[in-house]
């Protein structure tokens, strides 16, 4: 069975520094783009990074320059750096792995992972 497990988030004051982490466990064939969406209170799910396969990396304006996200392909994870973390950044943050196809399986799905809170406040 595939599983998500995410580890990283906590309480951090403005300007601090976060590292999430997301890890695709189970009988793993291939993965596809691997993401980052956070929901903050009161609002909806938003996309704030994505990576694609190669490597290719796209980011949500207002995190751009103080989010890194990247993937150790080896290890079926993805990671999101957060730096110069702001008030505004608070919420919860969920990863999504695309089209994960299990072995002996032809098709692939998507998974998200259960959430981690990150809060930025004083």
């Amino acid at each position: 069975q595939v599983q998500l497990v995410e580890s990283g988030g906590g309480s951090v004051q403005p300007g601090g520094s976060l590292t999430l982490s997301c890890a695709a466990t189970g009988p793993i064939a291939s993965i596809s783009g691997m993401a980052w969406h956070r929901q903050a209170p009161g609002k909806q799910r938003e996309q704030v990074a994505i990576i694609s396969s190669g490597g290719y990396a796209n980011y949500k304006h207002t995190v751009e320059g103080r989010f890194t996200i990247s993937r150790d392909n080896s290890k079926n994870t993805t990671y999101l750096q957060m730096n110069d973390l702001k008030p505004e950044d608070t919420g919860v943050y969920y990863c999504l792995i695309r089209s994960i196809r299990r072995v002996g399986d032809s098709y692939g799905m998507d998974y998200w992972g259960k959430g981690i809170l990150v809060t930025v406040s004083e």
